[in-house]
């Protein structure tokens, strides 16, 4: 779980740097999409390690939810949760379901048209339209919406889930974990916020254009 973690949070960003590359360059943004959409080793080796280790987070997350829940069928007489653990701690499952359904938007908004522009109705290849597709799909307001809110809850997420990682590997006590912690905070905050900023960018740019 945690090795997946850390795979995910290597991908996410790689992902952001990527995307962020939009807002000041189209003809960078769409040389670096072009080779990352054309490259053998990214769409043939990475690819299927990238959605293998997605399927792999979530299921192990929902089966650790459901131990957890196992391994104490009578509840507590009185809890209090929020005294020994924070909110993200305590609903990681309720941001994650939030995450997954995104996920599912996102592969159908670039990763099926994408499937179906290359391999089912065969186009040749043009790498230009990676901008042009990028700005169409943040057009409208509703996704542009749900994009923002799924990021809010990435975050809250990664505000947990950074720091239980390294954890879980063993990088714990007063000599790692302040560091860890910190680094963790700034992740949980800088990449959400930063995606949200990339999807205005392109929302109120592409109105004005």
């Amino acid at each position: 779980m945690a090795l997946s973690a850390l795979f995910l949070l290597i991908f996410l960003l790689q992902h952001f740097s990527i995307n962020l590359i939009s807002v000041f360059s189209a003809d960078a943004f769409n040389e670096v999409s072009h080779f990352m959409g054309t490259n053998p080793l990214v769409q043939f080796v990475m690819q299927p390690i990238l959605m293998f280790a997605v399927v792999f987070h979530f299921v192990m997350g929902f089966v650790l939810e459901i131990q957890n829940k196992k391994a104490r069928p009578q509840k507590y007489a009185y809890y209090k949760g929020s005294a020994n653990a924070s909110w993200m701690s305590r609903n990681m499952a309720i941001s994650g379901l939030f995450i997954l359904g995104f996920l599912a938007i996102h592969m159908w908004d670039f990763w099926f048209p994408e499937m179906q522009y290359k391999y089912i109705a065969m186009n040749p290849e043009d790498p230009t339209r990676y901008f042009g597709e990028l700005q169409h799909k943040f057009g409208d307001v509703w996704r542009v919406l749900v994009y923002c809110i799924t990021f809010v809850f990435l975050g809250l997420h990664l505000m947990h889930g950074f720091q239980s990682a390294f954890q879980s590997m063993g990088a714990n006590g007063s000599r790692f974990t302040p560091t860890i912690k910190t680094i963790g905070k700034w992740y949980a905050i800088v990449i959400p916020a930063g995606f949200i900023f990339i999807a205005l960018f392109h929302a109120l740019n592409g109105a004005n254009h």
